[in-house]
């Protein structure tokens, strides 16, 4: 049995993950990809010296199978490998939003050990949040294994109730997209100042980096933070107070909401059989 990690799917999470499990701990050739397109299995190959194959059903001779495939593929791909020998402790890690590990579990032929983490895609630079969570049929040692996986590309932390990924969707599933947006604006408001396009790109980056880091390596809440840098009477106060004014905090807890109930829909409407 080989106790090494297949993915099936090659794309930029899946390569992600293979790229901080080779420089964390493992070997290439302990790493399979199923891929149909001939071009990126190539590529795979020639980048990370890794085998690949078109085959989904030569991963099931793996421990640990990582379901890196579209949402909208995934019961296909599940029923597939449910027709297909495999082995007895195989688990089964879904890096695909919005589908439940039940219906997984369903379409691969019931009481499979599946892990459903949800990731995002700073994961892509080694800087990722992902929440994991892992049914009934999950060992130990192969909860060990799933974490260990995900925290080769970021950090990874348990759920005990699955619902909760919604709210990691929610959170930090989306929520690149919210500071790129916040980032976006900023650079666009300091061009309208009269900044360089490039100053303003260069200056919002580095302080969202710097804000970030500052809150990653401190034990003060961020909320105690802004106001460490909030003085009396000054820019920034004014800043805050028009974010205030505009009700800044609302709006992100109705944005959050938004995502929460579109992460609910999603894994009933992918969750049905086809």
């Amino acid at each position: 049995m080989n106790t090494s990690i297949a993915f099936i799917g090659g794309g930029n999470m899946a390569t992600s993950l293979i790229a901080g499990l080779l420089k964390d701990r493992l070997k290439p050739e302990q790493i399979l990809v199923a891929e149909p397109d001939a071009d990126r299995r190539t590529q795979l190959e020639n980048e990370y010296a890794i085998k690949t194959t078109q085959n989904n059903s030569d991963c099931l001779q793996y421990s640990t199978v990582v379901l890196a495939v579209k949402p909208q593929i995934m019961q296909q791909v599940c029923r597939q490998l449910a027709s297909s020998t495999r082995s007895a402790d195989c688990l089964f890690i879904s890096i695909a939003a919005g589908i439940n590990s039940d219906d997984i579990d369903r379409w691969l032929g019931e009481n499979q050990a599946i892990v459903r983490c949800m990731p995002n895609t700073p994961a892509l630079v080694g800087c990722g949040a992902t929440a994991l969570y892992a049914n009934e049929a999950v060992s130990e040692q192969q909860k060990n294994t799933a974490e260990q996986t995900l925290q080769a590309v970021g950090i990874s932390l348990w759920v005990k109730d699955e619902a909760e990924l919604d709210a990691v969707t929610a959170v930090s599933g989306s929520g690149p997209a919210y500071f790129f947006l916040l980032m976006e604006a900023m650079q666009t408001a300091g061009a309208a100042l009269g900044l360089s396009p490039e100053t303003a790109k260069d200056l919002t980056i580095q302080t969202a980096l710097g804000a970030a880091h500052m809150a990653d390596k401190s034990d003060t809440e961020p909320s105690i933070l802004r106001q460490q840098v909030t003085s009396k009477g000054g820019t920034t106060e004014q800043a805050i107070a028009t974010f205030e004014n505009a009700e800044f905090q609302t709006l992100v807890k109705n944005a959050l909401q938004a995502a929460y109930d579109r992460s609910k829909t999603m894994a009933e409407e992918l969750g049905k059989d086809s």
